[in-house]
């Protein structure tokens, strides 16, 4: 029987001055890759340098979390941006974090948009290739992280990149597969039980009971636990037990 494995995914880097980390240390032993802020939605050359460093010493996977240039919003309200416009975002903020990386001594793995900008590329088809081809270009060998089903992942596919099937924790959804946006009620998944259920059943099983009570299908190549969240240490710690327990291991993709 083939052993089931599942990434840990955190968004980290997501505040502002050196060592002003937050959860971030507590967290990292927890997941197995780290996506980290690149300066427009939230982070800073300081921080980003430190929060590298931190996942480099936790053995964690490097990840750019390049988003839209709204630091008030924190990257999640929606902008009106050309595909062109996507491209440029995602090849400044990703070569900024790879940079980082590599004088670190480590390389970038992954690719990760943030936010508004995720959301908008999950149903855009010119967002999405707009975003899969700035990442081919700078970095083909990394794994493009994105919402299960999305036009994101299939326009990865597309151009031959590695791409990862992403899934939340804490956030519910509707049926389809698509996530409750935020600025409804009940999008959150507040209570840590639940979370951990909701997370054991799209990966043991391959589907979401959606808000409407019905089952979708899903792909969990990785799990994401929002670093910024009340509960985001409890979740990471309870959820990477119950996936141990339940004998699946725990591992970035391709790692």
């Amino acid at each position: 029987m083939t052993r089931l494995v599942v990434d840990l995914n955190c968004d980290l880097g997501e505040s502002f001055g050196a060592y002003s980390l937050g959860n971030d240390a507590a967290i990292l032993p927890f997941v197995s890759s780290a996506n980290i802020a690149c300066g427009f939605h939230a982070g800073d050359p300081a921080v980003m340098r430190e929060t590298v460093q931190l996942a480099l010493e936790h053995q964690v996977a490097i990840g750019a979390h390049p988003g839209l240039p709204d630091l008030v919003g924190f990257g999640r309200r929606n902008m009106s941006i050309s595909a062109e416009e996507a491209f440029e975002m995602v090849v400044y903020q990703v070569g900024a974090l790879s940079a980082f990386a590599k004088a670190a001594g480590g390389y970038l793995h992954h690719v990760k948009p943030h936010g508004a900008l995720y959301n908008m590329a999950a149903t855009s088809p010119g967002l999405s290739e707009a975003i899969a081809e700035a990442v081919y270009k700078i970095h083909p060998e990394a794994f493009l992280y994105g919402l299960a089903g999305s036009e994101l992942i299939r326009a990865g596919k597309k151009l031959g990149l590695k791409t990862a099937s992403e899934v939340f924790a804490d956030r519910t959804y509707q049926q389809g597969g698509t996530l409750t946006p935020r600025t409804h009620p009940n999008a959150l998944v507040q209570n840590e039980t639940l979370a951990v259920q909701q997370v054991l059943r799209m990966v043991k099983e391959g589907n979401i009971l959606s808000q409407q009570g019905q089952l979708a299908a899903i792909q969990a190549d990785t799990v994401c636990i929002h670093g910024d969240g009340p509960h985001a240490l409890s979740f990471a710690r309870q959820i990477r037990e119950a996936l141990q327990q339940e004998g699946i291991a725990i591992q970035a993709p391709g790692l």
